[in-house]
């Protein structure tokens, strides 16, 4: 949640340029298939933002520091500017959006409503930002898009995504699912749900886009996020999905992938297959 611009802002250049090297991963990445489908991100992503907020100071520095509550999808589309840049961009392109929001965290510190002082460029607080989020777009592909995707691969996206929150300042980065795991369960005693964790999760939820389109799309998402949080976060939420409404969930994201993909077939990740194509052919 404390990723990304503060409304504003300068616009940032393009995401995804189809000049220059292939970037901190490459194609061969588990980065670039799991960041590579809109709709598992976008599900991904909303689901992060319920489990971030649990933590008391990741929700302070949201309360004070940011109008989330006014621009949630402003919000949401920085920060998935800055997932594409740092896994699809080039080297510079990617060191340059780390840079550009360890900037912005400077400017993010306070005390919660408790007295307890909090820094977006604390270490630990980094990394549990780090770990709710690539947990909830790992576990999204895997649900909506790739059930066979390796348990090899997946401790490989792990200590891949690493490199990024080690260079936003980091620490103790779990590198794999059994670390993830361990780290969440470490975790569970720190978080809470409070007036403040209720109003912030319900201005995500609310007010979807409008028109019928971007209403039936805000459904199934949320729906969907909904259903990716672990048992444990769904009940600090005071939120369930029965069983019977699962598999209608399933099928709705499933429809709805299959139109954005073909909407989206040139979207960052094809950009930068186009790069480094080109690269090949020059070696």
């Amino acid at each position: 949640m404390l990723v990304g611009g503060q409304p504003g802002s300068p616009a940032p250049p393009p995401i995804v340029d189809l000049e220059g090297d292939a970037g901190l991963f490459g194609p061969e990445a588990a980065c670039w298939r799991v960041h590579g489908d809109f709709t598992t991100m976008m599900i991904g992503g909303i689901a992060a933002l319920l489990l971030q907020m649990l933590h008391p100071r990741a929700l302070a520095g949201v309360w004070d520091h940011s109008n989330f509550r006014q621009d949630r999808y402003g919000r949401l589309g920085r920060t998935a500017r800055f997932i594409a840049g740092t896994t699809y961009g080039t080297t510079e392109a990617a060191l340059a959006q780390i840079a550009r929001v360890k900037s912005i965290h400077d400017g993010v510190s306070g005390v919660t409503d408790q007295g307890e002082a909090y820094s977006a460029n604390d270490p630990d607080l980094l990394t549990w930002i780090h770990v709710a989020e690539v947990s909830s777009f790992l576990k999204a592909w895997i649900r909506h898009r790739d059930p066979a995707f390796s348990g090899a691969d997946q401790d490989r996206y792990y200590a891949e995504v690493a490199q990024i929150a080690e260079r936003l300042g980091a620490t103790d980065i779990p590198r794999s699912r059994a670390e993830v795991d361990a780290y969440l369960r470490r975790m569970r005693p720190e978080l809470r749900f409070d007036a403040r964790t209720r109003d912030v999760a319900q201005a995500l939820v609310a007010h979807p886009p409008k028109g019928l389109p971007g209403t039936i799309f805000s459904a199934v998402v949320f729906d969907a996020a909904w259903d990716l949080l672990p048992d444990w976060a769904m009940a600090l939420h005071g939120a369930h999905v029965s069983a019977t409404r699962r598999p209608a969930i399933r099928l709705g994201v499933a429809g709805l992938g299959r139109i954005l993909r073909w909407g989206m077939s040139n979207g960052a990740e094809w950009r930068a297959r186009q790069r480094t194509a080109r690269l090949s052919r020059q070696a």
